[in-house]
């Protein structure tokens, strides 16, 4: 049995761009900055992200990007623009998208606080 050590990981997300934070936050999720890494167990650490407010969108991302959501029915497709949202959601779903698809991934969001 493998001993798992989670750390708690403080990231200040102000002038950084939202993407490229995601990766950062995604990474450790995960546990791939660790030596003892392996992909079939949940060994990511803690993060905990600070000045969301401040998080950077670049070009015109809060005008033109949209999220669409699709219910599988006629006439069931859903858009929300990206300014509708809050930074933290935004965030916490690029996070999610980075993330594989297994079993792991609810796990892994619940360690991402977002303040």
């Amino acid at each position: 049995m493998i001993k798992i050590e989670r750390k708690l990981h403080k990231i200040d997300a102000e002038g950084k761009s939202a993407g490229r934070l995601a990766s950062e936050i995604a990474l450790i999720l995960r546990g791939k900055n660790k030596v003892e890494y392996l992909p079939h167990l949940d060994m990511g650490d803690i993060v905990r992200v600070i000045n969301i407010d401040k998080l950077k969108f670049t070009g015109k991302k809060m005008e033109q990007k949209k999220y669409y959501k699709y219910s599988g029915y006629p006439g069931g497709l859903k858009t929300k623009k990206i300014a509708d949202l809050k930074p933290g959601d935004i965030l916490k779903r690029a996070v999610r998208d980075m993330l594989p698809p297994t079993k792991h991934r609810v796990n892994m969001l619940r360690r991402l606080i977002i303040n």
